[in-house]
């Protein structure tokens, strides 16, 4: 097991990379901006491109809360590339992404080499399309009203009922699915853009999916729900940093006798999917691996949850021996135990390493610079904390005297400095976010956690990217010899 775990270190060179989400790109898809987004990483040195989870999101827009987690997130499409590849006209584009789809696919049937590879992408995919192109045909059918709250029949998935909707809505489905093989393609052909620029692909996978999806939906026996498919528990933290209540995430709980029995076939599917989009991909709350805070369903805040083991050793033994080549993360912050440290090593899988949260304690701080190890991915924050000029901003005196003391300045220039500190550190990956690049303030912040709200809105425009800053941030890169 060890030896094949051993195939996630990170064995390169120090690297570097920028965590960026698709939606956060001006035009917020995958059209130019991504591309020249690229370009951007590459003329800088940066090697990584992390993104958050590029599924199809609930009203709320959370990448964390997706109606599966396996389909690309249609909003993402670019239909300027549609229009570059004249499946639709310029003003076919200024109908709206479903309409643009609707005309493409229409187009799409003249041409008899497009159908073909329609047809292939369909049968590669065919695990998981299916049910989700049914699932989100239904969902629209139903007023787009979780799947629990749908009559009995396609609730519960009766065939007699689910074989009548494909027959009088087969267009509806075979639409979601074309939708799905457009994002497929033009994700595609953004990795092959970033692998021409040496650039890798970092993706993320939520440890826990959405109760209205089409994966709890379809597999209603992997999850903790009772006879009627309602969720008995429900995932989340407890109290922490981010929050005096905890956090209730409301995502059902994995069944583990029966994903274990079933080989993590599930998992196995999903991961395949992973491989396919990243070159690397982080795990979202690894410490569920070892074991997860069960809220009881009825409770509103996440603080009366006990912890429950989970088979984290055979799902990863698994994972690792049906996909040895695909290079994880852990995502291992939070309330970290000695067992969940020692999952984590026993597959010498990379921790993270925030370094907001480093100063203002003791010496055996685990995120000082000094403490971090070679085999870490080190960030000044991430999507959950504020931006780095923020953080400043708002940081208590002792945490503020702790980082001048290591800076050996009263007066740093923030955020430059703590970028600096990260990508000077021993880990072998630094990810900084484009907000700290740019020198952004607290309103710039893509999420506060426990909140719901102004989150996940957050875009960049290029003229705050100055010629100066990107001179600053590619020295910085070459300074610490992580520019490729």
């Amino acid at each position: 097991m060890v030896k094949q775990a051993a195939k996630h270190h990170i064995k390169t060179r120090k690297e570097a990379g920028v965590l960026l989400h698709i939606s956060a790109l001006p035009s917020g898809d995958l059209g130019r901006d991504a591309f020249a987004f690229v370009d951007f990483l590459s003329e800088v040195g940066a090697k990584v491109w992390q993104v958050l989870p590029i599924n199809p999101p609930h009203d709320d827009g959370s990448p964390y809360q997706c109606l599966s987690a396996h389909a690309g997130n249609p909003a993402f499409i670019s239909l300027q590339k549609l229009v570059e590849q004249r499946w639709i006209a310029a003003e076919e584009a200024k109908l709206g992404t479903r309409q643009a789809l609707a005309i493409a696919y229409n187009h799409y049937y003249k041409h008899l080499e497009d159908q073909a590879a329609f047809a292939k992408f369909c049968r590669k995919h065919h695990d998981w399309l299916n049910d989700f192109a049914l699932f989100y045909a239904l969902r629209g059918h139903f007023n787009h009203s979780a799947w629990n709250t749908w009559p009995a029949a396609y609730k519960n998935r009766e065939v007699k009922a689910l074989k009548q909707f494909k027959t009088n809505f087969g267009d509806e489905i075979a639409l979601i699915k074309f939708t799905q093989f457009v994002f497929f393609n033009q994700w595609d052909s953004l990795k092959k853009y970033c692998h021409l620029k040496s650039v890798k692909l970092f993706g993320d996978v939520p440890i826990f999916v959405a109760y209205d999806s089409a994966d709890v939906w379809a597999h209603r026996d992997l999850f903790k729900l009772n006879a009627r498919g309602d969720m008995r528990v429900v995932a989340g933290v407890p109290p922490d940093y981010f929050s005096e209540t905890g956090q209730r995430w409301g995502n059902p709980h994995y069944h583990w006798r029966n994903q274990q029995a079933d080989g993590f076939s599930w998992w196995l599917q999903r991961m395949r999917t992973q491989k396919q989009l990243f070159d690397m991909v982080r795990i979202d709350h690894f410490r569920g691996f070892e074991a997860a805070w069960e809220i009881p369903a009825r409770e509103a805040t996440a603080i009366h949850g006990k912890w429950k083991r989970a088979p984290g050793k055979a799902l990863l033994s698994t994972i690792t021996q049906k996909h040895p080549q695909m290079q994880l993360i852990a995502e291992d912050l939070g309330i970290i135990t000695p067992q969940v440290t020692k999952l984590r090593q026993d597959f010498q899988l990379p921790g993270m390493k925030i370094l907001h949260f480093a100063f203002g304690s003791g010496d055996d701080n685990l995120y000082l610079p000094a403490n971090i190890c070679s085999n870490s991915v080190v960030y000044t924050g991430t999507h959950d904390n504020d931006t780095t000029l923020g953080w400043y901003q708002s940081a208590d005196d002792n945490a503020k005297a702790h980082l001048h003391f290591l800076l050996g300045n009263d007066t740093p220039q923030m955020p430059q400095d703590l970028v600096n500190m990260a990508l000077n550190c021993p880990a072998k990956l630094a990810i900084i976010p484009m907000q700290d690049i740019l020198g952004l303030g607290a309103e710039h912040r893509m999420n506060t956690p426990g909140t719901v709200g102004d989150n996940w809105r957050w875009q960049f425009s290029w003229s705050q990217l100055t010629i100066d800053l990107k001179q600053q941030f590619s020295a910085a890169l070459r300074f610490s010899k992580r520019a490729k």
